[in-house]
């Protein structure tokens, strides 16, 4: 009996379920993006009111308990644990208290400046430590998209009010750098076996507690009384969906598409973020905000739709 019809369809399904795999891969780590592109936003409110301690604290607690119905029991090694807990270190309270200081001293624009690298570093960094590899083309996608980052930011920066500070714009930078470990190491979680639902919840949960205790040491119980409604609306927005949705979903996404590519999905974060900014202090966008959204989209296309299938490489 001939099987090889019947090999042909089994190989035919197996690709198309990769390949629906993969798009909503991309799709997960671009809606995390976006909600990513508003932390700073909301970062800048609850300035108003909380210290930059307190608001990344409140931020994560939200977060943990937005998680509470979707927490598994956890099935890591010794081994995967001191993982996770590194990753959670780097990850929580040395990325975001770094970051945040950073926004502190910085403009929502500048800022969202710095975090344009990310995609460059995550990258480089895939490639050097996860075993990925990114072809000239995808190379040249990720420069379109850094270079179309660039000039939304700086067509608007001329009407921004106040200018950027440049302590502040590299504790941004140096926050990429502990952001590219924890993304690398939540990654070998997974390809491990383990869900990225249980990588995230987990995560999340361990790397709150250690932010609890450096936050309380240093800075004392968080404020309740007197905060305001609208500082409330964004530590919780801030929690939700910039850390809980947004982990959970570029955990998913990194999980069926190759880190290195889906670091593109990066750059929307500071573009949205930029314009955000620019907008809440009531300027109009340039002509350079509509190119620098057009290489963005058009390098997130170049980077799904031309993909080579690639044999995954295991970490370590």
């Amino acid at each position: 009996m001939n099987r090889r019809p019947a090999l042909d369809q089994s190989s035919a399904l197996q690709d198309r379920r990769r390949t629906v795999s993969r798009g909503l891969g991309y799709a997960a780590c671009a809606l995390a993006g976006i909600f990513w592109s508003t932390g700073f936003f909301f970062g800048k409110v609850a300035f108003q009111r909380l210290s930059v301690d307190h608001f990344v604290l409140y931020r994560f607690l939200f977060a943990c308990a937005g998680l509470i119905p979707i927490i598994e029991v956890p099935r890591f090694s010794a081994r995967q644990w001191r993982v996770l807990l590194i990753g959670a270190f780097l990850g929580i309270p040395v990325q975001f208290l770094v970051q945040f200081y950073g926004l502190s001293l910085t403009t929502v624009s500048h800022a969202a400046l710095m975090v344009g690298t990310m995609p460059v570093i995550l990258a480089v960094g895939a490639t050097m430590f996860a075993g990925e590899h990114l072809d000239l083309k995808g190379w040249l996608a990720l420069a379109g998209s850094t270079l179309g980052m660039v000039l939304i930011i700086s067509s608007t920066s001329h009407h921004v009010t106040g200018g950027g500070n440049l302590f502040g714009d590299l504790l941004v930078i140096a926050a990429m750098f502990f952001a590219l470990g924890w993304i690398l190491l939540n990654q070998r979680l997974m390809r491990e076996g383990h869900s990225p639902m249980a990588v995230t919840v987990w995560g999340l949960l361990t790397g709150t507690a250690m932010l609890a205790v450096w936050v309380l040491a240093r800075s004392g119980l968080p404020p309740v009384h007197g905060v305001g409604w609208k500082i409330w609306l964004a530590v919780a927005a801030s929690g939700l969906l910039c850390t809980a949705a947004a982990t959970l979903l570029w955990n998913w996404g990194i999980h069926h598409v190759p880190a290195s590519r889906a670091g593109v999905f990066l750059n929307i974060e500071p573009a949205l973020g930029a314009i955000l900014g620019v907008e809440l202090l009531g300027d109009h966008l340039g002509l350079g905000t509509w190119i620098g959204g057009a290489l963005i989209l058009a390098a997130a296309i170049v980077l799904t739709m031309t993909e080579k299938h690639e044999p995954e490489v295991l970490l370590g």
